[in-house]
């Protein structure tokens, strides 16, 4: 036994998995690389006893078949950001050229880690908590931790996109025209203050209040939609794998079917070439700016899912020699595909709106009280002119700018604002609305749905292999308990600052603390457990020892590649000051964002939610250590108890 490090892993007796680091070895693990296929490396049990103890590894929930497990892989890989970051972090960047700090990011960053997780996942059959608590302890909390965090946040979009397409069944579109005032003489100043889009996103949807700190009420149409988008995922996950396998084949595939679909639409639409065009033009000039290199590499990491424990799951579920190699690379691939297939349906829709409307047209819409959609961006020079010549003061009063197609695409924002108001808008231009409505959020939905399935997973699994409830609990009864309180936490959203409040979420609870685990786990598996030993159990399992590339990138590039990114992210963090901009029609710049900085108390979650998954590491050790202590004191306490008893026979 190596000295307050634990013992070796035993197949035999308590059924404990316990792994010590290499250095503690004695070199036991290192005559194994010319033994084959059929003796059982050090990682897993092999043929022997199921590491959980007390049952056999074939009691263990298994794939139907292999396209099953790859499409759910696929499906928890990518989801909402692949859609709505991607694209703008391209054309951003650089267009072409951000390709390739993305690609580089891929091999030396994004592959490696994705191919430990599925690895140790299958080797193990365990979720995070159990995988971890095998090779090092103090990670699996953190991974549940975060997997929890995302689930709360992740799924109230979906219950956005929820209410967006079941307000798209109806003709004309809701967001497409302005509501009447109270007195019904005009249309609501609000709505005329700035687009209809915008004003169905802020103020019939989220009913946003002006700061943070006004929490507002709770919106119950919005609480009713997270409450059915729990209901959906409990459904879903209900059952694991053995549910969740079933409608993999739907969620993970419908959305290729209707990217498809808007690709081919948007390719015949006027301004999609030029869309594309400004996309893809490459600007060598923007690598030399640091700034995009970290983007490439973040948006790898969370792109992949990595360090959430869903795929650690997923992979669990698998047969013990499955080729978890071949696995990483495909599912990988496939997801930077998905993110290019998707950027080009994108910005063909996003030209063809530039090309059919712009702020310009809206202005002299709103000020002249013209019909909605009755001036066209071929049309709107001629009626300038006309106003120009017939009511020059208004005109003037309206401070036109110059709009050209690269105005309108710089300005893309990101994320919810390109979904739900971006794409909106586009959508109202397109013949037959409804149809093309009820399509987009269709997919958003079936994306993010099979982003929870893994979510959850990574939530469900590790409760179930820790034993958190006893055997003859169904494991339909944890399951709505994790739903259960997944939802309760996430009411908060529902609020009028519900919208805030997600934001300060995604910005805090998971990125430095992703980065974070993800350093632990390629650290924790080449260092502590031991890179020789490591490829001795995929030897084991794919038949082929990994080569140059996956023991470089494991022993030296991936865990420096991770740590100049932590370093790098923190950095950019303590510089960015904590502000948010909020919708407040009483701000002189209205329709523009008021730029905030967050209330004090709000600094202090921001904290708490960056720190919180991460302090279950130091925790976990110092709890280990205390009980480490402690039984230290009982032997050394019964020891002299039975020192003195000897003493007193002679």
């Amino acid at each position: 036994m190596c000295p307050g490090l634990g013992a070796r892993e035993s197949l035999e007796g308590t059924g404990s998995l316990v792994v010590a680091p290499a250095g503690c070895q004695n070199n036991a693990g290192r005559g194994r690389r010319g033994s084959g296929r059929d003796e059982a490396p050090e990682l897993g049990p092999g043929p022997g006893p199921d590491p959980l103890g007390g049952s056999s590894g074939d009691q263990r929930p298994k794939w139907d078949s292999k396209l099953q497990y790859l499409l759910s892989c696929v499906g928890f890989a990518v989801g909402l950001g692949n859609l709505w970051r991607f694209p703008y972090l391209c054309q951003s960047h650089g267009g072409g050229a951000f390709l390739i700090p993305y690609f580089i990011a891929l091999f030396l960053e994004g592959i490696p880690l994705f191919h430990i997780e599925l690895a140790i996942g299958q080797r193990l059959r365990r979720g995070s908590v159990g995988v971890w608590m095998a090779i090092s302890p103090y990670l699996g909390l953190g991974c549940l931790s975060v997997s929890f965090l995302i689930s709360l946040y992740y799924n109230m979009v979906l219950t956005w996109v929820l209410w967006y397409l079941l307000n798209s069944f109806q003709q004309p579109l809701p967001w497409g025209t302005c509501p009447l005032d109270l007195n019904r003489t005009g249309f609501v100043e609000e709505c005329r203050a700035t687009s209809t889009v915008s004003y169905f996103w802020y103020r019939q949807t989220l009913n946003v209040t002006a700061a943070i700190e006004h929490s507002g009420s709770v919106q119950w149409r919005l609480l009713a939609c997270l409450a059915a988008c729990w209901a959906v995922v409990y459904l879903c996950v209900i059952r694991g794998i053995e549910s969740t396998g079933k409608a993999i084949y739907f969620t993970a595939s419908f959305p290729y079917l209707v990217l498809t679909i808007f690709l081919i639409r948007g390719l015949t639409l006027p301004g999609a070439v030029e869309g594309l065009i400004y996309l893809f033009t490459p600007n060598v000039h923007t690598l030399q700016n640091p700034r995009v290199w970290l983007d490439a590499a973040t948006q790898i990491f969370f792109s992949l899912s990595l360090a959430i424990g869903g795929h650690i799951a997923f992979a669990s579920y698998n047969l013990p020699r499955n080729d978890c190699e071949k696995d990483a690379l495909t599912v990988a691939l496939l997801n930077s595909a998905t993110s290019l297939y998707a950027s080009i349906a994108v910005f063909s829709v996003l030209g063809f709106k530039a090309a059919t409307d712009h702020g310009n047209i809206l202005n002299l819409i709103n000020e002249f009280d013209f019909p909605e959609h009755s001036i066209s961006r071929d049309d709107y020079a001629t009626v300038l002119t006309h106003l120009n010549s017939t009511q020059p003061e208004r005109v003037a009063g309206l401070h036109l700018e110059a709009c050209h197609l690269q105005d309108f695409l710089d300005k893309v924002p990101r994320g919810t604002g390109l979904a739900f108001i971006v794409f909106t808008e586009a959508i109202l231009h397109m013949p037959g609305s409804p149809v093309w409505a009820v399509l987009f959020f269709s997919m958003l939905f079936t994306l993010g749905l099979s982003s929870m399935f893994g979510n959850m997973e990574g939530i469900i699994t590790p409760l179930l292999d820790v034993g958190v409830l006893p055997r003859w609990v169904p494991k339909e009864v944890l399951t709505g308990a994790a739903c259960l309180a997944c939802f309760l936490s996430a009411t908060c959203f529902t609020l009028q600052s519900g919208s805030y409040w997600l934001e300060v979420f995604d910005s805090h609870a998971a990125s430095l603390n992703l980065i974070l685990f993800a350093f632990f786990e390629v650290v924790g598996v080449a260092y502590v457990y031991g890179l020789d030993r490591f490829c001795d159990d995929i030897e084991w399992m794919t038949g082929r020892r990994p080569g140059l590339y996956w023991r470089v990138t494991w022993k030296v590039i991936s865990p420096l590649l991770l740590l100049t990114i932590f370093v790098a992210y923190f950095a950019l963090l303590t510089q960015t000051p904590l502000s948010y901009r909020a919708w407040n029609p009483q701000y002189e710049q209205f329709p523009l964002k008021q730029e905030k900085s967050y209330p004090g108390w709000v600094w202090a979650v921001c904290v708490l939610l960056s720190l919180l998954p991460a302090l279950w590491v130091p925790g976990v050790a110092l709890a280990q250590l205390l009980a480490q202590r402690r039984r230290k004191q009982e032997d050394t306490q019964r020891d002299t108890r039975l020192e003195l008893q000897d003493s007193g026979v002679c």
